[in-house]
């Protein structure tokens, strides 16, 4: 439900779509045009209550609890504009769906869609598939990739299966495998990569990844571990599979650039001409897909295997790759 002007208390009685979610995230997803700072003001200053009483930003819902939404109005310039979806687009994201059942949506995300809206972006896949089932009522990315990477990403159904599969990410015993094409020719047949990796900003607000030297300590720097596999070299390409260890921001993609590989497409961290005399040529994407996703089923206790098959771009360069 949209929000932006509200002259009227209002009470929302939480239901199993919104069980264990803290009381500023459930407002935010709630009261979905209204301005973050709006919300925390409203929690600051005691007006949001549940059961009759204050609480604290951090506050978890239980099933059947009474959230009591105050009155407010919030600045004309400051209130979002509703997203605008076509229905077919959100079409699209259903018919990507290579897994579901009771807890779980598994999507094999095309090449260029983004997991979610931002940074310029209206929406993304996760807007897209509560696009298309509206009646759901709770739909979450469990994790995230890249927009420009292809492949198995994770939706959970109910809130308990996405706390548990987080549960298992932190304990680092979920399966990830991608599959890479790179500029180069590798060598080794298995090759484990440990780095430290630090988040910054540049002077333009982008977001980037870089390698710290084992001996630098930095606040914020974060170990990383790959796992390369060859699979077959090429006299200018080579096509890796890659299991992850850890799951850093742009982990793969910052190894390989660091190793002297970059990924064919890379806009961030390859080789830009490389990447011009590629687009040429047509192949215009980063060539990083997610081929591969094992866990433990949050509800059943079953192994979960899922696989997305390599796309057909992939194919094409492997075979210009072997002729030239």
């Amino acid at each position: 439900m949209a929000a932006d002007i509200n002259n009227s208390v209002r009470y929302e009685l939480i239901d199993e779509g919104s069980e264990g979610q803290k009381i500023d995230n459930f407002l935010i997803k709630t009261l979905k045009n209204v301005p973050k700072s709006h919300i925390y003001k409203l929690l600051r200053s005691g007006q949001v209550r549940v059961n009759k009483k204050r609480i604290k930003t951090d506050f978890r819902l239980s099933l059947g609890d009474s959230v009591r939404i105050p009155p407010f109005t919030s600045p004309k310039n400051d209130i979002k504009a509703p997203i605008s979806i076509k229905p077919e687009h959100a079409l699209l994201i259903e018919k990507a769906i290579i897994h579901e059942d009771e807890a779980l949506i598994v999507i094999n995300k095309p090449c260029g869609l983004a997991v979610h809206g931002g940074s310029g972006l209206s929406y993304g896949l996760i807007e897209l598939l509560r696009k298309s089932r509206p009646e759901a009522k709770f739909l979450e990315l469990v994790h995230r990739i890249d927009k420009e990477t292809s492949g198995i990403i994770l939706v959970a159904k109910k809130r308990p299966a996405l706390v548990d599969i987080h549960k298992q990410m932190r304990n680092k015993t979920i399966h990830k495998k991608y599959q890479v094409m790179v500029n180069g020719r590798w060598q080794k047949k298995q090759m484990i990569v440990d780095l430290n990796l630090l988040k910054t900003t540049a002077e333009d607000g982008q977001k980037k990844v870089r390698v710290l030297s084992k001996d630098t300590a930095i606040e914020g720097a974060k170990a990383s571990r790959s796992v390369f596999f060859l699979k077959h070299a090429f006299n200018d390409f080579s096509f890796l599979e890659v299991k992850l260890v850890t799951g850093r921001t742009h982990q793969i993609r910052v190894h390989l650039s660091h190793l002297g590989f970059p990924i064919v497409g890379d806009d961030k961290y390859g080789d830009f001409s490389l990447n011009r005399k590629q687009g040429k040529l047509g192949f215009k994407r980063m060539f990083l897909h997610a081929s591969e996703l094992g866990f433990r089923h949050p509800l059943t206790g079953d192994d979960i295997f899922l696989t997305a098959p390599i796309p057909i771009d992939f194919i094409e360069l492997q075979s210009y790759a072997k002729t030239h």
